[in-house]
């Protein structure tokens, strides 16, 4: 899930709520939407080879 800051950045969220805190874990920020996105494709590529 990618949400934009108002600084103008795109921070990727875990799919899931923390059971511990209640909030989504943050999976990094990127500059770009497209740059998010890739990292989104690159984690869900590398989780199946």
């Amino acid at each position: 899930m990618i949400r934009k800051l108002k600084s103008g950045e795109y921070r990727r969220y875990s799919r899931k709520k923390d059971p511990d805190t209640g909030k989504r874990r943050n999976l990094g920020t990127f500059k770009t939407r497209e740059a998010a996105e890739k990292h989104e494709r690159e984690v869900q590529y590398f989780k199946r080879h």
